[in-house]
């Protein structure tokens, strides 16, 4: 999930970009694109930083610190061109509570500690640790924080101030509405008002007049109305540049230090990281696919995000962090690179310094009810939805409640325990139950099969009468060693008593049961698994290589490989007796209904390459295009072969597909080739067709892209370092389809990288493969238990 650039240490292959000119050096270039997004970007910051800097309790200019640094440091330094960082409202509880506890200064030196802390965690590249915790507890942290941020805004609202708590904010609402303000709560309707409305005004006037944010807009209406008015309401009051609060030596207790850093630390890296990941996903939406736009280093992000913190609390700023509403602005308005979030912090600066007149003539109710909305929307029905569907609403439920009752260091630490919790009953909870039916004894087991639940199923399967017909049909995606033993073992004893045993997968489909591995025990049963009929196998024909083993003796010795006539027509023969009956049934279902695959699979011509086997896929699952090299050509240099842009076509138009996923593997005797290659080479059909493949050969020897590694390592070699760089250039060559960029843009189609290590027989998939460039280029190795539902998901 993290561009890892290779130690300079590290030495290279030497690969020459033919006719490559000589570099130069850059001049510092603005795009239009840039500056206008960087105005817009800047008219949404300047009141957001104002009301959270309102919200903590905090002196309001520290907000515009925290967003000038936010925009010029970490928009300089980040791994993250287009995300906007500033003061986010993710933090207003937090730096609120430190202010209350320990005063400013002594909150912007925590606020310095917890970006040295972000630096050294950068150091030990652990970023991608980051997006290891659950979605269910970030979503329910977001969530309790705007509860809380919701409710202390609601008091300014209507006139009054907060309290220290949530709880005690709710307490104090019954007698704040009884004394409400009305100039006051005037003013923060028309604000809220505004803010709910400007979004939906119809007719093209409405879409001409939406491009001015609508946070700018109410802000600024509330202010005129409350001027013109003369509302009686209090303002904001920027007080001289020349008393800025710096920071202090901390004062109070170590341990309530160390944990105000902690919860800084991990609530700005945390979010900003899962910032980070979202934009690059909006980049890549793009109707150009984000052509340009650098993928995000989110190492280098943390760095930056450090850095910024260090710089901002240093100056007497709030805590900064990755502000998701300025980010997803910034991506729309149409940035191409780290310009506009620059542009956007050197605008505040000037306003910080010219605009103070008008800046105080903003009412404090106004960004109050400002802050409030974003609180109520940071409470998603999406995220929501989404975790009910994967039955985690009480790990959301749970971290909410925390959040909002305890703290939210508190709150993540109890949705940590109980989603571990949760996890434990999955894995236990495994349901056997048993039926009999036609005369065979049917044993279900519903859940995952772990050591916890071999003496249940021990129990359940020595209760089955010996000598019976027996079907064990496994619902579940996991069976550990214990669990296969205690199945195995039993099994061999059945068929030694006279029984037969058929395991089977959830939709009946018939799988490889557990066998004994004794010499009698593979004479009386088969010895067939799925995998072994394709490499020189003779299930249940033992040849005699001695004149005494087979049924017709023969003192000739057996050729160790057939002809291939003779071996392709063995194979049909197989089929037809083994695999056919199985597969019948769903044959003939494609046969009446049509293929309907769920994704476009390119891959390589070497014979080494199963796919059905590699991804567990059968008839119907995958519309598969091999070639030399899996390349994919760009439009218009196919040169009269168009199959696989046909290919491309009938699968994303026609079929519908709903992925395409490329897949590279070891030892590719194309990307040998190409690397052997030169301009003098004759022009073979070989050599023509691997012309597409030069896009690759100079991504790779480029310096503006980092190597591509492969779990966490280097590659190997050249060869292999040029088998994975091809893969993600042939993704990029995917996005110039037409119907390929068209589907992208509009949501219904992905892109996936994968890479197959023919030695170790190991699947590596394309961090972030949910969207092809979304993290940098590293290969990520699938685990065996979950190779199975990996490739089915993608």
């Amino acid at each position: 999930m993290t561009l890892c650039t290779p130690d300079r240490t590290t030495t290279r292959p030497r690969v020459q970009r033919p006719h490559s000119p000589p570099e130069r050096p850059r001049r510092f270039h603005v795009a239009g694109a840039d500056l206008s997004a960087s105005v817009a970007v800047f008219l949404i910051a300047l009141p957001l930083s104002l009301g959270i800097a309102l919200a903590t309790g905090a002196p309001l200019q520290s907000g515009l610190v925290a967003a000038a640094v936010g925009g010029l440091v970490a928009g300089r330094f980040g791994g993250s061109p287009l995300q906007v960082s500033g003061p986010a409202a993710g933090l207003t509880v937090v730096t609120a509570e430190l202010i209350h506890l320990y005063g400013w200064r002594t909150t912007c030196a925590i606020t310095v500690l917890a970006g040295l802390a972000q630096l050294g965690l950068s150091a030990l590249r652990v970023a991608r640790s980051a997006l290891a915790v659950s979605p269910a507890i970030v979503h329910g942290m977001l969530a309790g924080i705007g509860v809380t941020i919701a409710l202390a805004q609601l008091h300014i609202v209507l006139g009054s101030t907060p309290q220290s708590s949530a709880v005690d904010n709710v307490l104090g609402l019954p007698s704040q509405l009884a004394d409400i303000h009305p100039a006051a709560l005037a003013i923060s309707a028309l604000t809220v008002a505004v803010l709910l409305c400007w979004p939906k005004l119809p007719g093209r006037a409405g879409q001409l007049v939406r491009k001015v944010p609508a946070a700018l807009v109410a802000v600024a209406g509330a202010t005129a109305v409350a001027a013109f008015a003369g509302l009686a309401v209090p303002r904001v009051d920027l007080p001289s540049w020349s008393s800025h609060a710096l920071p202090g030596l901390p004062e109070g207790p170590v341990l309530g230090i160390a944990a105000g850093v902690l919860t800084i630390t991990l609530v700005t890296s945390v979010q900003s990281l899962l910032s980070a990941v979202a934009v690059d996903k909006l980049v890549a939406n793009r109707p150009d696919g984000g052509h340009g736009v650098p993928r995000s280093v989110l190492d280098r992000e943390l760095a930056g995000q450090g850095a910024a913190n260090v710089v901002s609390g240093a100056l007497g700023g709030l805590p900064v962090a990755g502000v998701a509403v300025r980010s997803v602005a910034n991506v729309s308005a149409g940035a191409v690179s780290r310009a506009s979030t620059m542009l956007h912090g050197l605008w505040i600066v000037l306003a910080a310094l010219l605009l103070v007149p008008v800046l105080d003539l903003i009412p404090l109710p106004a960004l109050a009810a400002l802050v409030m909305v974003v609180g109520i929307q940071m409470v998603s029905i999406t995220h929501i939805r989404t975790v009910t569907r994967h039955r985690e609403v009480v790990v959301y439920a749970v971290t909410v409640t925390g959040v909002v009752l305890v703290g939210i260091l508190e709150g993540v630490a109890l949705g940590i325990a109980v989603a571990i919790a949760v996890a434990l009953h999955r894995l236990t909870r495994t349901r056997i139950t048993r039926e009999e039916r036609d005369g065979r004894q049917l044993l279900h087991v519903r859940g995952q099969l772990t050591f916890l639940a071999v003496p249940r199923l021990s129990r359940a399967l020595h209760q089955l009468p010996h000598g019976s017909d027996v079907v064990v049909e496994l619902d579940g995606s996991f069976m550990d060693h214990a669990a296969y033993e205690a199945l195995s073992d039993w099994t061999a004893g059945h068929l030694a008593r006279g029984g037969t045993v058929e395991t089977t997968g959830p939709s009946g489909a018939r799988i490889a049961e557990p066998q004994p591995t004794t010499a009698s025990a593979c004479a009386a049963h088969t010895c067939c698994r799925p995998w072994t009929p394709w490499h020189n196998h003779q299930c249940g024909e033992q040849p005699a290589v001695d004149g005494t083993g087979g049924p017709e003796e023969t003192a000739a010795p057996v050729e160790p490989r057939r002809t291939t006539g003779l071996h392709l027509a063995s194979g049909i023969g197989k089929f037809q007796r083994n695999t056919a009956p199985l597969v019948r049934d769903e044959l003939a279902r494609l046969a009446r209904e049509g293929q309907t695959p769920s994704q476009l699979f390119l891959t390589c011509a070497d014979s080494r390459l199963v796919t059905s086997m590699i991804t567990s896929s059968g008839p119907g699952d995958l519309f598969t295009v091999r070639n030399v090299g899996n390349l994919v050509p760009l439009p218009g240099e196919e040169s009269g072969d168009d199959s696989v842009a046909a290919a491309i076509e009938y699968a994303v138009e026609v079929l519908r597909v709903e992925s395409i996923t490329v897949c590279g593997h070891s030892g590719c005797g194309a990307m040998q080739a190409l690397l052997n290659g030169g301009p003098d080479d004759p022009p073979t059909p070989l050599r023509r067709w691997l012309r597409h493949g030069g896009p690759s050969l100079e991504r790779m020897a480029s310096r503006r892209h980092a190597w591509a590694r492969i779990s966490g390592r280097l590659p190997a070699d050249a060869v292999e370092q040029l088998c994975l760089t091809n893969v993600v250039q042939q993704l990029d060559h995917l996005r110039a389809y037409e119907p390929v960029a068209r589907r992208l843009a509009e949501g219904t189609l992905t892109l996936h990288g994968m890479y197959f290590h023919v030695g170790e027989a190991q699947a590596y998939l394309l961090s972030g493969t949910d969207e092809v460039h979304s993290y940098d280029d590293v290969f990520t190795q699938v685990m065996p238990t979950g190779l199975r539902e990996t490739a089915r998901a993608s």
